[in-house]
């Protein structure tokens, strides 16, 4: 994989993000149903870089992708633990902004084999705005990305201007919305879908985006007002649509004993899909680069603590053809 994309174009950043920064703290071993009143010992504990924003961006980085990212954090150690697992992967933060008055997000993740309790605590994650953006610094990308778009609330209001205003400068434009923790998936998501170049989901979001309940039937909804929709489906690989042709594309399978959890490897493979995607690769070999690149992240806890291991990052990728 060239790790030098678009060296020679003229803007300075190939993706900005605008999105939450947190830390996730993850325990193992703890049953699925829990009593309360008692003391239940875990297994196994990390705590990691958080957020799906935060997660692409560092992953981004790491595979050569010149990203900036604006974000908000607290004046507090996890803010600074953040930061510094941003910096080290070479993420442009001169747009993160310290906050005094409100502390840093947390999650705290339990998995449980395939499902995992997901508890988060959203902090200064919902509270940037609009009008805390540098549009200047945004129209010095190529593309803009969004991801947790339910989590952050306060940007709701001028999202619908934002977008329109980008895509006048010239950026393309895709959206991962994560879940919504209020099950209603509407709001300015209906406005933001027909602005949109492409949408990142997984299966499960698709059908809750579009009210539908088949895979199949969301993408026929969401064909025509979304150009490009790349649906997340894990052991099953990945469906791509673009207008009515639907391809899917096959899996990397990784071994059940190398497995370590499933954490930010959605937010990994559109790492890797995004990266192909910029250096203008058909949109069939950027889902098979995200199913590798989505693979890389579950063989350590959490959603980048594979991509700071450069032997295993290497050797994984180098596997696959990618570097």
């Amino acid at each position: 994989m060239d790790t030098h994309l678009s060296s020679t174009l003229a803007k300075p950043l190939d993706l900005t993000i605008a999105g939450e920064t947190n830390l996730d703290l993850i325990l193992y071993g703890l049953p699925e149903q829990m009593p309360t009143e008692r003391e239940l010992l875990g297994s196994g504990f990390t705590t990691t870089l958080g957020g799906s924003s935060s997660i692409l961006a560092h992953n981004l980085s790491v595979l050569g992708v010149r990203v900036g990212f604006i974000s908000q954090v607290g004046s507090d150690e996890m803010g600074e633990i953040a930061l510094a697992r941003l910096d080290e992967a070479g993420v442009n933060c001169t747009r993160i902004k310290l906050r005094a008055d409100i502390g840093t997000g947390v999650t705290v993740l339990l998995p449980h084999g395939r499902r995992r309790h997901i508890l988060t605590y959203p902090g200064a994650m919902a509270h940037m705005t609009v009008d805390d953006l540098d549009l200047d610094y945004l129209h010095s990308s190529r593309h803009f990305h969004l991801s947790s778009l339910f989590l952050q609330t306060a940007l709701h209001p001028g999202l619908p201007q934002l977008f329109a205003d980008l895509k006048r400068a010239g950026l393309t434009l895709s959206l991962d919305t994560n879940d919504d923790p209020t099950g209603e998936w509407g709001g300015v998501l209906e406005e933001l879908l027909d602005t949109i170049d492409l949408l990142l989901p997984n299966a499960d979001e698709i059908m809750k985006i579009a009210g539908r309940l088949t895979l199949e039937q969301s993408l026929d909804a969401l064909s025509a007002r979304v150009p490009l929709i790349v649906v997340k489906c894990g052991s099953r690989g990945a469906v791509v649509q673009r207008g009515s042709q639907r391809d899917w594309v096959a899996p990397v399978l990784v071994d059940r004993g190398a497995l370590v959890d499933t954490i930010g490897a959605g937010d990994s493979f559109n790492a890797g899909f995004l990266r192909a995607y910029l250096n203008g690769q058909d949109p069939l070999r950027a889902a098979a680069v995200g199913n590798i690149t989505g693979a890389l992240s579950t063989l350590r806890s959490g959603g980048t603590e594979a991509y700071r291991d450069t032997a295993l990052r290497n050797d994984f990728l180098r596997q696959h053809s990618i570097i």
